[in-house]
């Protein structure tokens, strides 16, 4: 009789721990949740909107698959097809994550040095994993360094994630000035 009322208390122990616990990592998720979306909702310095693009274009060389608007469209024939930016539902967390890493089984290469080093930073996964995915990611142009990284996230955030399709009028907003470019689209 003893060891079956011991052993009912321990389990309501258990449930009033477990509980608990629930309800603290509820009360974390929404403090953290709001700490980051604070931190998504920012003011971007707009220098640092031109360092993003300027990454995006030259270093990391983005627009080449992913075209210089973000919309797919790009001019090098010879790079893999990249998505349009312009739609993607990635969060700021989302594309630096994919920068870093890259997109398993795709042509999306990963930006940062270490990726796949082993310590599992990039979906837990090595260097050695990547080899039974079908399609190999390809080297970047160039590494990028976290900061890097997340400036080209934040130049994406302001000119091209959400933005829908390209016009005129989104085409001087993104160049900053009427440009021979913004010219492929009527006014």
């Amino acid at each position: 009789m003893y060891t079956a009322f011991m052993s009912h208390r321990r389990k309501h122990s258990m449930r009033l721990l477990f509980l608990s616990g629930t309800r603290v990592a509820a009360i974390l998720a929404v403090a953290f949740g709001a700490v980051a979306q604070e931190q998504e909702q920012k003011p971007l310095d707009a220098a640092d909107i031109a360092d993003g693009m300027r990454l995006y274009q030259q270093k990391g060389n983005c627009q080449s698959c992913h075209g210089w608007a973000g919309d797919g469209r790009k001019t090098d024939s010879q790079m893999p097809d990249g998505p349009n930016l312009r739609e993607t539902k990635l969060n700021r967390a989302g594309l630096v994550l994919t920068i870093k890493c890259g997109r398993l089984n795709s042509q999306m290469p990963a930006f940062d040095k270490f990726a796949y080093s082993g310590d599992g930073r990039c979906y837990g996964k090595s260097q050695a994993d990547l080899k039974s995915y079908k399609t190999r990611m390809p080297d970047p142009p160039a590494t990028l360094q976290q900061r890097e990284i997340e400036l080209i996230a934040d130049f994406m955030i302001a000119k091209i994630v959400g933005k829908g399709p390209m016009n005129h009028a989104k085409c001087v907003e993104f160049w900053g000035s009427e440009t021979d470019v913004c010219k492929e689209f009527p006014k």
